[in-house]
């Protein structure tokens, strides 16, 4: 069926993308009647079998050792922060309008890289970011009736992804991915656990279904990402991080009848091209 590995990779890729869209139907869905610490606490928690599958399949023995305890701490707060800012504006916005504002990750990339990395960025760059930015402003739409406060959620979680993806590159120096996947799931995990404690809601048999089906297409999610950029370039598989909006903007309808309108779409394609472009014009820079 796939005639190299390349396109094997790319197809797990794009699966890996689809899945994630997916969960994020049941998290919409979950957000009526569990707290946003609950949906997170199933996800980390899935995630943390990952990061042992996946040291096993490595033959790393040693995947619990670090040779940076405060980086990976940092990193697992900045993943805990950008998880609850994404999974609250699912609570209070369209799936279309949340990926549509959030996919400015690619772009607060290029501006952290700059600021943190001391990254060069060019003035293409620089014509891309404006560019993404005025997208949001024709999703978000300051100043007239249909603004949403509520819509800085999937911003902010836009900033803080771009910001872990930063500090991901930094502690790729110091520690290998199933270590710094470990210590994502496991700090962030006990994080989320003491605010499970504190804002709890009655868990039925149901709730664990529809908790545990989030982890497990998650789990099911990131493990496509992880075979898919084993096997093809990350800047071929980056850019399938777009179909979410598309993605979306399907579930959207058919699950909760969520049409987004004009702007919506028009904004979420300048964003789209903006960041396709970021990623296809660092790949040639890198």
């Amino acid at each position: 069926m796939f005639s190299s590995k390349e396109n094997l990779g790319i197809f797990f890729g794009a699966l890996a993308f689809f899945l994630f869209a997916s969960s994020d139907v049941l998290q919409k869905y979950a957000t009526i009647n569990h707290t946003i610490f609950q949906i997170i606490f199933f996800r980390y928690l899935f995630l943390l079998l990952i990061s042992f599958f996946e040291s096993k399949r490595k033959k790393n023995n040693f995947f619990y050792k670090t040779n940076n305890l405060k980086l990976q701490l940092s990193r697992s707060i900045i993943s805990v922060i950008e998880t609850l800012f994404f999974v609250s504006s699912f609570k209070y916005l369209s799936l279309a309008t949340a990926h549509s504002v959030a996919s400015l990750a690619p772009i607060f990339v290029v501006i952290l890289s700059m600021l943190f990395l001391k990254e060069k960025v060019d003035k293409k760059l620089w014509f891309a970011i404006f560019i993404g930015f005025i997208g949001v402003i024709v999703v978000m739409r300051p100043g007239f009736d249909v603004f949403n406060i509520k819509s800085l959620l999937p911003m902010g979680a836009g900033f803080f992804f771009g910001l872990y993806q930063v500090i991901t590159r930094k502690v790729s120096s110091y520690d290998s991915d199933e270590t710094s996947l470990f210590y994502t799931s496991l700090f962030g995990l006990f994080i989320i656990a003491i605010f499970v404690l504190i804002f709890w809601n009655p868990i039925t048999i149901q709730s664990i279904f529809i908790l545990s089906g989030i982890g497990l297409m998650m789990t099911l999610a990131h493990y496509s990402l992880i075979i898919g950029l084993a096997r093809a370039p990350a800047s071929k598989i980056q850019p399938f991080h777009f179909t979410l909006v598309f993605w979306a903007i399907i579930y959207g309808y058919i699950f909760y009848n969520d049409i987004p309108d004009a702007p919506t779409l028009l904004g979420a394609s300048i964003i789209a091209c903006a960041g396709i472009f970021i990623i296809r014009n660092q790949k040639k820079t890198s």
